[in-house]
């Protein structure tokens, strides 16, 4: 488990944890971002500050501190 941050682009896996507070936390859900569904990191700026996250067929961008409280386990993760 590990949070989409320490995530290389490619890697695929399943939400198993969401670690953030209101109102972060509820923005999160209202995405389509809850515990047990796919996620797979598609891109991310170069600086790491947003992230660009394919969850059940919807692409989504995240900040980093919302990025970094979203867990999966990764399934596949190509480096």
């Amino acid at each position: 488990m590990k949070p989409i941050t320490e995530c290389p682009i490619g890697c695929e896996g399943t939400i198993v944890r969401i670690r953030a507070k209101e109102p972060i936390k509820g923005r999160l859900f209202s995405l389509g971002l809850a515990k047990g569904s796919e996620l797979k990191v598609l891109d991310h700026t170069l600086a790491k500050q947003t992230w660009e996250v394919e969850s059940d067929g919807t692409k989504i961008a995240l900040r980093e501190e919302e990025a970094a409280s979203v867990y999966i386990e990764p399934k596949e993760c190509k480096q």
